[in-house]
């Protein structure tokens, strides 16, 4: 059976590029909402009827060129995503499993090419956008669980922690998951949802904005006691190094989201948070991966 010594390097090398891309879409989607840009190519797939590019004197302004770029970089993300399928198939033979998940990222990316177009031909509806960008977290994860899994060989996992470790650590990522649910609903009840004709859920964005603070105080305790469990019973160094990882991007999250809550939302820190968002999204993915091996 291949393992990870006998496959090329070129193959992690481009699933780490992957990963990367679909991090970065996520934050130049955030610059499109934050820039109030979210229609700036006013109808999909054309930017404007007649045209798949901007026009000169286009109506929307600098705006167009923000949201043209976000669609633009779409087809990045999908020649990635057709590599990964590429060098999966040519460099890793007999990983039947791995083969199997390569699909993945490229039918997630064009799921997310037809749900980007959906939110301009709802006229950014809040639920359709928050969708769109738990999608983008659900890519992202899936990114990095390829990225782990060319490490490792295809035999069955066996377990490095006890199995009240481990269901602790998946209540972990469910509420995590919960987080970044609420973290969506924030952003489509405030300002930052685009500009003032952009619609809203309609919730009190203050009320949101504490729950969703609440919910991170729940996490950061379940955080640190995954944390403190594996430092007690694992003897592989993996659990330890991953849930170190999960728990310092939490706290600069919670750092980072207090102080945008603070300090009126500025655009550069709500960005910040989106960035962090993914790497958490990444964190927890290696993180519950680390807690068996193959």
């Amino acid at each position: 059976m291949p393992t990870a010594e006998s496959t090329s390097p070129w193959l992690r090398r481009i699933l780490l590029v992957n990963l990367i891309l679909e991090v970065g879409i996520v934050v130049t989607g955030g610059l499109v909402r934050l820039s109030g840009s979210g229609l700036g190519c006013p109808t999909w797939p054309q930017c404007v009827p007649g045209s798949f590019t901007p026009v000169p004197h286009q109506a929307q302004g600098f705006h167009k060129i923000i949201e043209f770029g976000n669609r633009s970089l779409t087809g990045v993300v999908i020649a990635a995503a057709l590599l990964v399928i590429i060098a999966v198939w040519r460099w890793a033979p007999g990983r039947r499993a791995l083969r199997r998940i390569s699909f993945l990222p490229l039918i997630g990316v064009m799921l997310q090419a037809v749900l980007g177009g959906l939110t301009v031909l709802t006229g950014l509806n809040p639920a359709i956008v928050a969708a769109h960008f738990l999608a983008s977290m659900v890519l992202v994860s899936l990114s990095a669980y390829l990225l782990y899994r060319v490490g490792e060989g295809d035999r069955a996992p066996v377990a490095l922690v006890r199995t009240e470790i481990r269901s602790l650590a998946w209540v972990t990522a469910a509420l995590g998951v919960v987080i970044l649910v609420l973290g969506t609903v924030v952003t489509g009840s405030g300002p930052n949802s685009g500009d003032a004709s952009t619609p809203r859920f309609g919730f009190d964005a203050r009320t949101i904005s504490w729950l969703h603070a609440d919910t991170v105080m729940l996490f950061v305790g379940l955080v640190v006691a995954v944390l403190l469990a594996v430092h007690l019973t694992a003897t592989d160094p993996r659990p330890r190094r991953f849930w170190h990882a999960v728990f310092g991007i939490t706290m600069l999250q919670g750092l980072v989201g207090y102080t945008q809550y603070f300090t009126g939302l500025p655009e550069v820190l709500v960005m910040v948070h989106m960035l962090g968002a993914s790497l958490l999204a990444v964190s927890l993915t290696y993180g519950l991966l680390s807690l068996r091996k193959r």
